[in-house]
């Protein structure tokens, strides 16, 4: 197992510092003047030479590059043109409502997608397995925003249950924000379960071809229980691996969700400062979001280990 932990750390470092050199490689050094980019075409000289000094673009590459990595371990991500406010707190206003959004999002797919594909695994080519796989079928065709309006038509427009948009802040009290993140989570987590239950249910059918599952109904042990005694903790490799992807789209990848319903949260505050072209907010939130994907990958690491016990000598295989 300690071989295991400082294999995935040594990876975990060398990844993340990797993802450093990308972004910073794409926004700071190929052709274009990131100066000119935040300012326009029309700025003047004078202006744009401040803004470069500002921004630390006439010092050395290896200088800048340092310099901003040892910012974001400090946690100083810099002053933001747009907003006139740091960087951090920006971020640390927007994750309040990005981070318990995925959270609920990805706790709902997972509640409707796992119990589906045993469902589905369980009653292999019979009814409740074709009505099962037609939905997930549905879930994947149906783009996520077309999605979020037509609940929005639907509860808010005809009903008027619930907000059609906007976030009531956490002073307001857990209904009102519940209410708020009701639409979006349901936007955001029937996609999500669909393919979930489809990857569930297609690991569950490999896992009862095996040997050792003939052997336990053999044995005399039920379908129900080789199945949720033996067969599912098997199964669940590639699950795991899924809802780490998941979830990781669900933080990072809710952009057009939150426009869709004015959420201020991360994917909001990318498309704005890349519309009102503030590189340093975007520099800064690219590496975060891309951080966060790479923590969520080495948790998921982790989880391989605890659900099978293989992976922790010495060799991986």
């Amino acid at each position: 197992m300690r071989i295991f932990l400082v294999k995935r750390v040594f990876t975990l470092i060398l990844t993340l510092l990797v993802a450093t050199l990308v972004v910073f490689v794409v926004l700071e050094i190929l052709p274009g003047d990131p100066a000119a980019v935040m300012l326009g075409v029309n700025a003047e000289a004078e202006t744009l030479n401040a803004l470069r000094e500002e921004m630390g673009l006439n010092r050395p590459v290896w200088v800048r590059y340092t310099h901003w990595v040892a910012s974001l371990l400090t946690g100083n991500l810099g002053i933001s043109y747009t907003y006139d406010v740091p960087v951090s707190e920006l971020i640390l206003s927007r994750i309040t409502v990005s981070f318990p959004l995925a959270i609920l999002a990805m706790t709902l797919s997972t509640l409707i997608a796992i119990p589906l594909g045993i469902i589905a695994a369980s009653n292999h080519n019979k009814p409740m397995d074709f009505l099962v796989m037609s939905f997930s079928q549905i879930g994947i065709a149906i783009p996520n925003f077309w999605f979020a309006m037509l609940l929005t038509i639907v509860f808010s427009v005809t009903f008027r249950l619930l907000p059609a948009g906007g976030f009531a802040g956490w002073d307001a009290g857990i209904i009102p924000v519940l209410k708020s993140f009701l639409l979006p989570t349901i936007a955001l987590a029937l996609p999500q379960a669909a393919i979930l239950s489809r990857v569930t249910r297609s690991a569950l059918l490999e896992v009862l071809k095996e040997d050792f599952i003939r052997t336990a109904r053999a044995k005399g042990v039920t379908n129900q229980g080789t199945l949720w005694k033996h067969a599912l903790r098997n199964a669940l490799i590639p699950v795991v691996t899924i809802m780490g992807l998941q979830f990781s789209f669900l933080l990072a990848g809710t952009i057009i969700i939150e426009n869709v319903f004015y959420l201020p949260g991360i994917g909001r505050l990318i498309f704005q400062a890349i519309s009102q072209r503030d590189l340093i907010v975007v520099k800064n939130l690219v590496i975060l979001l891309a951080g966060a994907v790479i923590m969520i990958n080495f948790v998921v690491d982790l989880l391989y280990a605890v659900i099978d016990p293989r992976l922790r000598g010495g060799s991986d295989a």
